[in-house]
């Protein structure tokens, strides 16, 4: 059993972790912290944990004078705003994962670039290990400072690496179009994401300017000898949670579909969370859990492979893949509070 505070337990992401940690049978919530509901429980934020969660939200000040009480803290912040209490967590020896995009890029210059903001820990930023399980798994076993990877980037490199680490497609004729439910962009209130505003129409934003391109291009740069650069557009369908990626490469040499159906097969034979299959992808169908679905086809005309993958973007892109790299941090069963399959209708 271990000890973990929350703080930024009212958002989304920070609702959907506080969701996963309630049914693990490891771990004890100590607190949960809240800069907008401090002093309220958690039950008038979020009915549904009545007789289950009786938590009082607490602020930032009482959260940390409570770091000597636990033994793992999450942080389910935006970014820019993790810098101190990070700083305070490790000096505590207390085990972080933040949520936020604060750890995930190891320059702190294209941080600076990207974020419009000044990295206050350049030193955390290179130790830190980026969290995406099944492609760093060795290394998140014995780090205390973990970068929990973004929705995005998870559906994006997990559909790539194998490709990129065969070396079977030209790294620079990369292209992501990527598509995102509504809580991707948290629960602030905020005009472009009322009801009114995106039910009906279907949008592309922050075209050739999104901050997770650098994190995909970091992470996918670690398979290959050469700085991919790559093109990644997102865009906003009027659907609660998931996210659908689609990417387009131009192969290197002649390859069928079912050879590359048993490399990706190959790849991830191991992985409980990536389920390699022959029918697209549907957002329906990884909604709610913490699983991956990748699908992919050749393009003999146009010598192409297209690929793609489907997740939640609350779980796997954010709150389970949380829990996920906790379970690895300490040695717990992998999938433990995970097992879950989506619901339908």
């Amino acid at each position: 059993m271990i000890k973990v505070g929350v703080i930024g337990s009212t958002g989304y992401a920070g609702q959907q972790l506080v969701w996963l940690l309630n049914n693990h049978k490891n771990v004890e919530i100590v607190f949960l912290s809240s800069h907008s509901y401090a002093n309220k429980a958690y039950t008038k934020v979020y009915p549904q944990y009545r007789q289950f969660n009786e938590n009082i939200c607490i602020d930032m000040e009482s959260a940390l004078s409570k770091l000597d009480d636990i033994d793992l803290l999450f942080l389910a912040l935006p970014h820019g705003k993790t810098f101190e209490i990070t700083k305070k967590a490790i000096d505590k020896n207390v085990r972080v994962i933040d949520l936020s995009a604060d750890l995930r890029l190891k320059s702190q210059s294209e941080y600076e670039k990207w974020y419009k903001l000044r990295h206050k820990l350049p030193k955390e930023i290179k130790n830190a290990v980026y969290g995406l399980c099944e492609l760093n798994r060795e290394k998140i076993k014995t780090t205390k400072l973990l970068a929990n990877p973004g929705c995005y980037p998870t559906a994006s490199i997990l559909s790539l690496a194998p490709l990129v680490f065969n070396k079977l497609i030209e790294p620079s004729s990369i292209i992501i179009d990527a598509k995102s439910g509504v809580s991707g962009a948290g629960r602030k209130a905020n005009l472009s994401t009322l009801y009114g505003e995106c039910n009906e129409s279907l949008k592309a934003y922050k075209v050739s300017s999104h901050r997770h391109t650098p994190e995909i291009e970091q992470e996918l740069s670690k398979f290959t000898d050469k700085d991919i650069t790559l093109s990644f557009t997102p865009h906003l369908v009027p659907m609660n949670r998931g996210i659908l990626a689609t990417s387009y490469a131009k192969l290197t040499k002649k390859v069928n579909e079912e050879d590359i159906f048993n490399l990706y097969n190959k790849f991830y034979k191991d992985e409980y969370f990536i389920r390699i299959i022959k029918d697209l992808p549907e957002t329906r169908f990884v909604k709610g859990t913490n699983i991956c679905d990748i699908s992919l086809r050749v393009d003999i005309r146009t010598k192409r492979v297209i690929i793609v993958s489907a997740i939640d973007n609350l779980i796997k892109g954010a709150a389970g893949q949380a829990v996920q790299n906790m379970n690895i941090m300490f040695d717990f069963n992998e999938n433990e509070g995970l097992n879950l399959l989506s619901m339908l209708p």
